[in-house]
Formats: structure tokens, C-alpha cells, sequence
């Protein structure tokens, strides 16, 4: 008895120690190893006898990450963007040597740009623009007083940063490796049972619906996501990178799967309401069939064997659907039902079809990722981002004009600790034109300053003095960088880390000559402080980019992807609108933090625009492989109504009102009749007939519009809504 129960407390301890190890012992292992990259590098430095060791160290911190993917990644635009703001700032120096003030504003401007150039791009592309416009002001501000010296200071400051690169990299490889390409696999394992749970609920129709919008925000991210990871692993793993265009893919085939699934899920909500009717029955059968196949998969990691399983039985089951849905639909009409009660079970079952045809693909594309080589890698429809463009001019006006002020000041005032204020304002607002809260950003960084200052002063004039040799100097620094290196561990906390990190060190770390010169050490960290806090009060003044503008103008981008899938060309638009739609989403949803009712208002948005984008380009599509018949024509009645019915969808989701749906609705309805009134030359299947598919597309459109779940639908009139509601 006595050794079970210390069988079960060891047991215990064990459990309790893994759960340790994966989760707060990652961030201990990650702060050791940054210690030893920035000692290494800071000895290093200092026995080359570097002039400025401490720009080693600050890119220690800067570039480390805990994978070690991410360090190559960022390691490398850190390494472009420094050459190209070296480039700049020598060219502006040979141009502006004699004239502070054309120097001082070029080099604005400069800034300006990078900064709207990081607010434009994704990833760590956007930190190559960061470092090529604060490198500029780091290099060219000092050697104002003697531009002789500029270039070398660049040459410095290019190895000074490769050293800090090179010891990064080799420690992240070294010590306790953390693979990216391994947590995207742990990723892409995870997603698709969590997905495949979702679906089930859904189809069961047992989800409440803040689940279902969490579900969706959730893959939303993962999207996002996912394709910042895909970027970052070609730097690191050989393995992942002969599967990039499979990657690709796959999460392509993703966001086509949910949007598809939500279509599907909306319709179903939408009968649902309605009770248990004789369309619901009918297509009850078919749906418990799906989750039935799927059940096998909910809530279990897909690994590639269980994807080749998967798409086996997908493969079996879409060879029986067709057949199935005849069965389903015989019996169905021989209860007489209404034409929209038939139009609903059509519609129903096509977009089902549509799903489990895309879920195949997805499967096999899962699968392949077993295969070094496979005729799927062929894949040329890239994740496309989108930032709208007042986003990254406001960014750079923002810069702009916080260097612009800080300049004249400095030249106005000739405060010595000016150019350090210049600099350090450089490089703050350049650190948060990334984020989606500049404001609270340079706040944290200014407060991780003046901490960073406090024991700085205690530090460099009662410490310093008192000890000798490298070993005891790493002693007393190590406490400041561990409590830093944690705070950067924490989302919520991280510009408190930044601040106290590269400060500390550019105010208190010693160089190889230390001077103990209090009035300037005061003097800097001031300047250090104002000129974070000018920083905050910019982005709290100056276009704001979490304020109401920019989430409305991006809710406004939303609601205009519905024009690009109606006027964009057919070749990659699936992705592209899948891609440019989520990316949209997802930002506007982070700039909306802390307003729920915004963030739903956006989702439903979302939604709508998915499933009435995706079923237009599935009417493109139709369209586009038509057989050549003249009911077919492209002057045929019901394909001038469906052209009719799209310009009339893109003057609604560019200024959605009780008019402009009004005429929507007017058009589908019309463009509905015409489809019927065309007779057809093949079987009246949805599997073989054309204009039946096209009819279950635009009846679709028509209970999107008419949703009261909808955003659209506070312009639906009293009178109107009751008189169709027995298309919802």
C-alpha cells in the first residue's frame, strides 16, 4: 500500500514536472539562453574592442526569439535593414554634411517611410523597414558633428550587429534547439480536429452561437498565423522547405473548408429556426452521415497516415452523395413540397457536395506532406495580405512629424542630450509603427526606461567601481537582463522588456573605456524618456491607428471584397479572397480590442462577405466552363440577370442602405426566374445540371441577404421581411 500510493505521488510529481517543463520551463531555458548569447557577444566585443559592445548586445535581444526559426528570419532582416539604413544615412550625409537642418529633415522623411513600409508589410519584413529606418538615425546622428566618420561608424555598426547575429544564431541552435518547423507541424495536427469538432456540432446543430464566432475567430488567427510560421520555417528546416508550396496549400484549403462549412452551417441555422419542417428532414440524413465520417477525427491531432485514412473515406463517400441525394430528394418530392422548400434542399446538399469535395482535397494535400516529392508542391496561389493604404501613411506622417519636432528642437535648443532625444524617438516610433497600439507601446517602453534609468544610475555609480572583471560584471547584469528578457515573454508586458532591455544597455552598459559621468548619464536618460513619451502622445494624437477611423475604413475594405470577387480575374481568386478577406478581418478585430460588440459587428461581416463572395465566384466559375448550347449564351436572359444582380451587390457592400438591398434583392429574385424560366438540355441533377447549381448559388445569396442574423439586416423593411421570410 505504502509503495502505491509513493508509486502515485511520483507519478504525480512527474505530471506536474512536465507540465513545468512545457510551459514556464520553456521561458526559463529561453532566458538562459539569452543570457548566454548577449555575455558571449558582449565579451566578445569587448576583446575585439568593437567601439560600441553594446549595440552586440542590444541585437542579442532584439533578434532572439524562442524557436530558432524565428531568430534566422528576424536575424536576416535585421541584417538587410541595417545595410540599407547604413546606405541611406551615408548618402544623406554626403549630400546634407554642411547643412544640419536638409540632413534633419531628409532624414525624417526617411523614417517616415520605413515606418509606413513596416505598417504595409507582415512578419519580419515589416522589421527589416524598422531597422532600416532607426539604423539611419542611430549612425547618422552621432556623426553629425564630424561626418568624416560616418562611414566607419556604419562599418561598425554593421559587424557590431553581425556579431550580435552570428552569437544568436549559434546559441539558438546549440542550447535546447526550439524547432519552428516543429511547432507547425504540432499546428497543423492540432487545427483540423479542432476543426473537425466544429464541424461535427455544427452539423448536429448542437453549437451556441458564441462558440461558433469563437471557432471562427479562432481560425482566423490560426490562417494569420500560419502563414507567418510557413514564412519564418523555409529559413530553418530543409524538410519544410521542400513542402512550402504544399503549406501553402494547405492552408489555402483550410479557409476554403471553413468558409464552406460556415455556408452550410448558416443555411442549416436558418431552416433550423424555422422548427422541423419536411426540408429539414430531408436533409437531416445526409448531414448525420458526414458527421458520422468525421466524428473518427474530432478533437485528435491529423497526422498524415490519418489524412490518407480520411481522404479514402471522403473519396467513398463523395462517389455515394450523388446517388444518396436522388434517393433523398425522390422521397422528399413525394410529400409535395413547396418550390422554396425544394430550392432549400438543392441548395443544401450543393453546398455540402462542395464541402466534402473541398475537405478531399484538403485531406490529400494533408497527406502528401508524407512524400519529400508530390505533384501537389505545384501550387502558384500565395497567401495575399492587404493593409489599407491610410494605415501606413498615417504610420509614416506619425514618424514623420515626431522627427521633425524632435529635430527642431534640438537645433533650437542645442540641448547636448538632443541628438540622443532625435535617436531615441527614431527608433521608438519605429519599434511601434508594428503594432496595433503605438501609443501604449512607446508608454511601456518609457516606463522600461525610466526603471532601466533607476538602476542604471545604482548600477553604473556604486556597482561599477567596486567590482573588477568580466565575470562579476556579467553578475550584476544579470538580474536587469533576466527581469527584462521575462517581461518579453509576456505579450501584455513586452514593451516594458524592449524599454528596459536596449536602454538599460545603450544608458548603463559599459564600454571598454567606461566614464562615470553622472550629469550626461542623467541628461541621456531624460532625453530617453521625453522623447518615448512624445512618441505615446503622437500615437495617441496623430491618427491613432485603434481608434474608430481605421476599423471603419477596414470593416469598409471588408464589405469591398465582394466587388473583388465579382470583377477580379477567375485565375487565383479563390485564395487571393480567402487570404485578403481573413487578413482584413484579423486586423480590423485586433485594432477593435476591448470593444466585443464591434469585434462581433466585424465577424458578422465577415461571414456574410465569405459566403456571398464564395458563392459568386462558384457563379463564375459555372459560368466560365458552361458547354457551348444556346441556352447557355452569354446574351441568355438569366446571365444578363446574374451581371445585373452583381453590380447591384457591389453598390450594396459599398454603401449598404434599405435602397441598395432593396435592389439586391430585386436583382437575385430576378435573375432566380430567369434561371427557371431557361430550359436545359441535361438531367435536372444538381451533379449534371448546370443552371440548378446556378440557382442553388443565387437562392443562396438570397438567404444571405435576407439573414436576420446579418449585419444587412437592419435595412430590411418590417413588410419585406415577413413577406420572404420563407427564404430564410
Amino acid at each position: 500500500m505504502t509503495q502505491a500510493l509513493h508509486w502515485l505521488k511520483s507519478l504525480e510529481f512527474r505530471r506536474e514536472l512536465n507540465g513545468w517543463a512545457r510551459s514556464d520551463g520553456v521561458t526559463w531555458i529561453y532566458i538562459f539562453k539569452v543570457l548566454t548569447a548577449a555575455f558571449l557577444t558582449y565579451w566578445i566585443a569587448m576583446r575585439l574592442e568593437l567601439p560600441q559592445p553594446r549595440t552586440a548586445m542590444i541585437t542579442v535581444f532584439i533578434v532572439m526569439q524562442p524557436q530558432s526559426g524565428h531568430v534566422f528570419a528576424k536575424s536576416f532582416y535585421r541584417l538587410i535593414g541595417t545595410l540599407a539604413g547604413s546606405v541611406v544615412m551615408m548618402t544623406l550625409m554626403a549630400l546634407f554634411a554642411q547643412n544640419s537642418e536638409l540632413f534633419l529633415g531628409s532624414l525624417a522623411i526617411w523614417v517616415g517611410i520605413c515606418c509606413a513600409g513596416a505598417a504595409r508589410y507582415r512578419n519580419f519584413a515589416a522589421y527589416g523597414f524598422v531597422l532600416a529606418g532607426y539604423t539611419a538615425a542611430m549612425t547618422g546622428l552621432p556623426a553629425l558633428a564630424h561626418p568624416e566618420t560616418s562611414f566607419m561608424a556604419a562599418v561598425w555598426r554593421v559587424l557590431e550587429i553581425s556579431l550580435g547575429i552570428v552569437c544568436s544564431t549559434l546559441v539558438t541552435a546549440a542550447i535546447l534547439p526550439q524547432s519552428s518547423g516543429a511547432a507547425m507541424r504540432n499546428a497543423l495536427y492540432q487545427r483540423f480536429g479542432v476543426f473537425a469538432q466544429f464541424v461535427v456540432t455544427g452539423l448536429r446543430g448542437e453549437g451556441e452561437p458564441a462558440a461558433f464566432e469563437a471557432s471562427n475567430v479562432r481560425f482566423i488567427a490560426d490562417a494569420v498565423g500560419l502563414e507567418g510560421l510557413r514564412a519564418v520555417t523555409v529559413f530553418e528546416d530543409p524538410h519544410m522547405r521542400r513542402r512550402n508550396g504544399r503549406l501553402n496549400r494547405l492552408n489555402s484549403e483550410f479557409m476554403t473548408i471553413t468558409t464552406r462549412f460556415n455556408a452550410l452551417h448558416q443555411l442549416l441555422e436558418r431552416l433550423r429556426r424555422r422548427g422541423v419542417t419536411p426540408a429539414v428532414a430531408a436533409i437531416e440524413p445526409g448531414l448525420d452521415a458526414l458527421a458520422e465520417l468525421l466524428q473518427r477525427f474530432a478533437g485528435r491531432a491529423l497526422t498524415n497516415a490519418d489524412a490518407a485514412l480520411l481522404a479514402r473515406r471522403l473519396s467513398d463517400f463523395k462517389a455515394d452523395l450523388p446517388e444518396q441525394v436522388r434517393r433523398l430528394r425522390a422521397e422528399f418530392v413525394m410529400t409535395s413540397p413547396r418550390d422554396d422548400d425544394l430550392l432549400d434542399f438543392h441548395t443544401a446538399y450543393e453546398l455540402m457536395y462542395r464541402f466534402v469535395d473541398d475537405l478531399h482535397d484538403y485531406a490529400e494535400t494533408h497527406a502528401s506532406l508524407a512524400d519529400h516529392r508530390h505533384e501537389r508542391e505545384k501550387w502558384v496561389e500565395p497567401f495575399v495580405s492587404t493593409t489599407n493604404w491610410m494605415s501606413s501613411v498615417a504610420s509614416g506622417v506619425r514618424a514623420t512629424f515626431i522627427l521633425a519636432v524632435m529635430s527642431v528642437y534640438w537645433v533650437a535648443t542645442a540641448w547636448p542630450s538632443g541628438a540622443t532625444m532625435t535617436l531615441v524617438s527614431a527608433a521608438t516610433v519605429a519599434l511601434s509603427a508594428t503594432t496595433p497600439n503605438p501609443r501604449r507601446m512607446s508608454f511601456q517602453m518609457a516606463c522600461g526606461t525610466f526603471l532601466g534609468a533607476l538602476l542604471g544610475f545604482f548600477i553604473t555609480f556604486f556597482v561599477l567601481p567596486r567590482i573588477d572583471g568580466f565575470p562579476l560584471l556579467c553578475m550584476v547584469l544579470a538580474p536587469v537582463f533576466v527581469l527584462g528578457t521575462f517581461l518579453t515573454t509576456r505579450p501584455q508586458w513586452v514593451g516594458y522588456g524592449l524599454g528596459l532591455l536596449i536602454f538599460f544597455s545603450i544608458g548603463s552598459a559599459p564600454d571598454n573605456l567606461t566614464v562615470y559621468n553622472p550629469y550626461t548619464f542623467i541628461n541621456d536618460y531624460i532625453a530617453m524618456v521625453i522623447g518615448m513619451l512624445l512618441c505615446a502622445a503622437a500615437g495617441a494624437i496623430i491618427l491613432p491607428p485603434n481608434s474608430r477611423w481605421l476599423w471603419q475604413r477596414l470593416e469598409g475594405d471588408l464589405r469591398q471584397q465582394v466587388g473583388f470577387a465579382i470583377s477580379a480575374p477567375l485565375r487565383r481568386i479563390r485564395s487571393s479572397f480567402e487570404s485578403r478577406t481573413r487578413d482584413l478581418m484579423h486586423q480590423a478585430y485586433g485594432l477593435a480590442a476591448g470593444k466585443p460588440e464591434v469585434q462581433r459587428n466585424l465577424l458578422r461581416w465577415m461571414l456574410v462577405v465569405l459566403e456571398i463572395g464564395h458563392a459568386i465566384i462558384e457563379l463564375r466559375r459555372e459560368q466560365d466552363v458552361l458547354p457551348v448550347h444556346p441556352s447557355y449564351a452569354a446574351l441568355q436572359p438569366w446571365r444578363q440577370a446574374i451581371r445585373a444582380m452583381g453590380r447591384s451587390l457591389v453598390r450594396l457592400f459599398l454603401q449598404p442602405d434599405p435602397h441598395n438591398l432593396a435592389r439586391s434583392l430585386a436583382a437575385v429574385d430576378h435573375a432566380i426566374v430567369c434561371v427557371q424560366n431557361t430550359d436545359e438540355p441535361f438531367a435536372p441533377h444538381f451533379d449534371t445540371s448546370a443552371l440548378r447549381r446556378v440557382k442553388s448559388y443565387l437562392h443562396f445569396i438570397r438567404t444571405c441577404l435576407l439573414d436576420p442574423q446579418s449585419p444587412l439586416a437592419t435595412f430590411v423593411p418590417a413588410r419585406t421581411a415577413q413577406g420572404r421570410f420563407h427564404a430564410t
